[in-house]
């Protein structure tokens, strides 16, 4: 919920959301998460319903961050998972699952851009080739000390981001291009989208860990930080291709317009008009079923798959 002025309430099972004047109900149990943006209300009904039937309720800023939640207060699984996490994140099993995720994370990557350079005919195989020996890297450095380890993994990832931005910068259409990543703040309207898409994906990360029983603040390679969700910024790398998968379709179909953003300043915000659009084709995207070894789920059930398969192993530990 992203119009201003708009609310929640719940009346006979259903959810009620009023915009003006208009009115819309869907069933409770139809509803996974609720996004709620600035100037926007909800009842107490609707926490209650919310906690009793185990739904997200995300407060989210104007990059699309989750800023809090409403939460019941108990994780999904028993307390052996988040004692044993501590272990984990000093060890080397969380350096080889580290390992994993960002080895995945650079094949996706070069996938993503494969398959981009495919549909908009533009050749990129030198920048290919990069990722892919960079990918290699992850798998075969091998170092005792675990900080020497996480700070060699941190430049082979900044070098395959590196060539995987410049090679969908070559991709998209003129009006799309960017100069450099930016994130705080959003310089352009790629990098607008991609931040707000980011935000979506780090909720929807951050809710499948705690219900798989894991605490989201104890992490890896990104370490303890105040306040900070730093296990998400570990589990979300292997999932963010699917963002830019969207992100970038849109551009190439050119259906993302300049008046889908407020410029403040140089910096851009997506207004109501593109968070309908961006949304809309992220949560499409993520419904949407594919096979994964060997299973056909949508791609947000094999997110929620992969913490659980995350919780069983520290189980083990």
């Amino acid at each position: 919920m992203n119009q201003r002025g708009s609310s929640l309430s719940v009346k006979n099972g259903r959810y009620c959301i009023r915009s003006g004047e208009n009115v819309a109900f869907v069933s409770v149990h139809e509803v996974k998460v609720i996004h709620l943006h600035s100037a926007t209300k909800l009842s107490f009904e609707v926490v209650q319903t919310a906690l009793d039937h185990h739904t997200d309720v995300l407060f989210v800023n104007r990059k699309g961050h989750p800023i809090g939640r409403l939460w019941g207060n108990t994780f999904g699984s028993i307390s052996t998972i988040r004692k044993n996490q501590l272990k984990f994140s000093q060890s080397s099993a969380g350096v080889e699952w580290v390992r994993t995720v960002l080895k995945q994370k650079a094949e996706n990557q070069s996938n993503v851009l494969e398959l981009l350079s495919l549909l908009s005919e533009i050749p990129i195989d030198i920048l290919l080739q990069k990722i892919n020996r960079y990918a290699e890297k992850f798998v075969n450095f091998k170092h005792e000390d675990f900080s020497e380890t996480f700070a060699s993994f941190r430049g082979f990832e900044g070098s395959c981001s590196k060539y995987y931005f410049e090679g969908i910068k070559l991709i998209l259409p003129q009006k799309y291009r960017f100069e450099r990543r930016s994130q705080h703040p959003a310089l352009d309207m790629f990098n607008c989208l991609l931040n707000y898409g980011y935000g979506m994906l780090y909720a929807h990360c951050e809710s499948a860990l705690i219900r798989a029983g894991i605490d989201p603040a104890i992490g890896v390679m990104h370490r303890d930080e105040y306040n900070r969700p730093v296990l998400v910024y570990d589990f979300i790398e292997k999932f963010r291709h699917w963002i830019d998968y969207v992100v970038c379709h849109l551009c190439l179909q050119e259906v993302i317009f300049e008046e889908f953003f407020d410029v403040e300043n140089q910096q851009f915000w997506l207004n109501t008009y593109g968070k309908r659009i961006l949304i809309q084709s992220i949560n499409e995207y993520l419904e949407e079923l594919i096979n994964l070894e060997g299973l056909s789920r949508s791609r947000l059930n094999h997110l929620e798959l992969e913490a659980q398969r995350l919780a069983s192993m520290l189980k083990k530990i």
